[in-house]
């Protein structure tokens, strides 16, 4: 009987000493967007941050596609949910549901376990182009409809709706070309390939460089980094969009995981050296726990459904 008791006793406890015992090899962090583009350059700095904190490496897996979505969602499908599978969770995340149908849903798939922070945005031209303010654009495709072209990181991005819902406000007809990254927008502008390029600051050498023009960004406030170019609302569009993003597990994850990974990357964010980091790339920490990541999330979802339902983009139902 007292070796049942005991037999029985280690079962109970297994669960809770493997969690304190997390983590006890390598931690696997998805980027769901090309090597070299903004995201992937941001998330490195902060995984190598984090990893010192978590006592264990952070390897970084590029897995692009799906406008950020098939990272995620991969890891949602198979990967067990033990904290040593985890991704960067974008927006398109919860918005793609809203607009197609989805393998997951983004409010039961996923454990959200800590918000990280945000993007700058920015619409570029080729510094060859005519376009020298957004002004230029408008006026051209007021009489070229659908003749403008952009480059984002994908169908369904923030840049993707942002651009549709700037061009409702103005009036006109965009014409979007979706690439997989920042890497690919930029040549594809650059290459003049699209007349534009909507993404986020990947773009930078090239705009201090010279090679492209920033027209406008999308922040709340002018940049520092560029203090001659225009926020939208001061080009008349009430917007403000930053794709706010974090750090996603699949379902059922340990609660006692889940602290650890919180407790990491929010001391990462927290690191002067990091904040100096995004800082170059215009991103600026925005902390959420746990708790009030997940539900942030559910606002998300809602909010997002309004846009895209305006836009005439929602999921369309038999």
């Amino acid at each position: 009987m007292a070796l049942i008791l005991a037999a029985g006793a280690s079962v109970l406890t297994a669960p809770a000493a493997q969690s304190n015992d997390y983590p006890t090899r390598p931690v696997t962090l998805i980027i769901p967007w090309p090597a070299g583009g903004a995201t992937d350059i941001a998330m490195r700095a902060i995984a190598e941050a984090a990893s010192k904190h978590l006592g264990q490496p952070i390897v970084i897996e590029n897995k692009a596609g799906g406008s950020g979505t098939v990272g995620p969602a991969t890891m949602a499908a198979s990967a067990k949910p033990d904290g040593y599978t985890i991704s960067q969770a974008p927006i398109t995340l919860f918005r793609l549901p809203l607009m197609q149908q989805t393998t997951w849903d983004a409010e039961k798939d996923f454990t959200y376990i800590v918000h990280l922070t945000g993007y700058t945005f920015g619409v570029t031209a080729n510094a060859d182009s005519p376009f020298k303010t957004w002004q230029d654009v408008v006026d051209y495709a007021k009489a070229n409809p659908g003749k403008v072209t952009y480059a984002t990181p994908g169908a369904a991005t923030s840049l993707h709706i942002g651009m549709e819902q700037i061009a409702a406000k103005a009036g006109i007809k965009l014409t979007q070309v979706p690439f997989k990254g920042n890497a690919e927008s930029n040549a594809a502008v650059l290459g003049k390939h699209t007349m534009l390029q909507a993404d986020g600051t990947g773009w930078r050498p090239l705009v201090d460089s010279g090679k492209l023009r920033l027209l406008m960004i999308w922040t709340a406030q002018r940049s520092k980094n560029w203090p001659d170019v225009p926020t939208m609302k001061e080009l008349g569009y009430p917007f403000v969009f930053d794709s706010p993003f974090g750090i996603a597990g699949p379902k059922g994850m340990d609660p006692k995981v889940v602290a650890v990974l919180h407790d990491a990357f929010k001391k990462a964010i927290e690191e002067p050296s990091l904040i100096e980091t995004l800082a170059k790339y215009d991103m600026v920490a925005n902390y959420k726990s746990t708790k009030d990541y997940r539900a942030f999330v559910t606002e998300v979802i809602e909010s997002e459904r309004k846009v895209v339902e305006s836009l005439g983009l929602g999921k369309k139902t038999n």
